[in-house]
């Protein structure tokens, strides 16, 4: 092994075996220790094993053995810029994201994401999901684009600006959420990471963008919460809700979407911190009449 990595299941690896088996895993979405056989999370971390790492260079200069393994020489801006060059050949797409998503995943210092910010990753993969939009391209490269932005947070002035720049996003994002796969966990998951991207851009939107919202929007969201989705789509839902509150026009969207009723099923099973949310939204929606009856 040149650069020892360990996985979050305990067992050390040589990098480049350890990257190209998750990468062929990320394919048939099953990943896996290959040693354990436990499951492996999408974005689980990689550490660098140190200590195996001097041990192993002990060993080699015990031993005569001239070429002495180093690690791999930290990510730099460069890399990272090429990779977003790559992004615009459509042959390389898949592939620059999921390489994207493990060198995001691999660091435990986070310096590969602090990089990332540097370099504008976030804002390229959301104006990435614009171009899908705009082409009514939905494929397994959007899915992953969309996955990888659940690593970074990204600055309010950032979001501010993508969104004075772009006024589809909103729209692109309501599209991503109409999407049905030919596998429903595959749905969930997506509509799950779209619903949780929207909440952290409406909690930094202006005025203007809260009050141009459509009503698609709101009906897919009830629409997702009526099917099933997991609890991280479902909190991500409310909040994204309730930022929608403030503005009475939303409010009305929401009660004609059918969101009192779903909310109301919810409530009744719900645990205490997603009852609390239901509670709260149900209190905006019922200053109406309508949302009332």
């Amino acid at each position: 092994m040149k650069d020892p990595i360990t996985t979050v299941t305990g067992i050390t690896y040589d990098p480049d075996n350890i990257e190209h088996w998750l990468l062929s895993l990320l394919t048939n979405k099953n990943t896996t220790c290959p040693v354990t056989r436990q499951p492996l999370p999408k974005d689980s971390h990689l550490t660098s094993n140190h200590t195996l790492l001097r041990l192993i260079q002990t060993w080699c200069t015990q031993n005569g053995l001239h070429r002495i393994p180093t690690p791999k020489p930290p990510l730099n801006k460069f890399q990272v810029l090429k990779l977003l060059k790559d992004l615009k050949d459509p042959n390389l797409q898949l592939k620059t994201i999921k390489d994207l998503k493990l060198l995001a995943s691999q660091n435990e210092t986070n310096s590969n994401k602090c990089l990332f910010l540097q370099a504008g990753v976030p804002k390229a993969m959301i104006l990435f999901m614009l171009t899908c939009f705009r082409k009514g391209q939905f494929d397994e490269s959007l899915e992953e684009a969309l996955n990888l932005l659940q690593l970074f947070y990204m600055p309010e002035e950032e979001i501010k600006q993508l969104l004075a720049e772009n006024d589809q996003i909103m729209d692109s994002l309501t599209w991503v959420l109409g999407y049905e796969a030919e596998n429903p966990l595959n749905s969930i998951a997506l509509k799950s990471h779209a619903v949780m991207l929207l909440r952290t851009i409406m909690q930094k939107a202006t005025s203007s963008v809260m009050k141009r919202l459509k009503p698609e929007m709101f009906e897919r969201i009830v629409f997702m919460l009526r099917c099933g989705t997991n609890k991280e789509g479902i909190d991500a839902a409310f909040h994204v809700m309730l930022s929608a509150c403030q503005w009475g026009r939303n409010r009305i969207m929401m009660v004609e979407s059918g969101a009192v009723f779903e909310l109301i099923e919810i409530e009744l099973g719900a645990p205490k911190g997603i009852a609390e949310l239901t509670m709260e939204i149900l209190f905006h929606l019922c200053s109406y009449a309508e949302g009332r009856a």
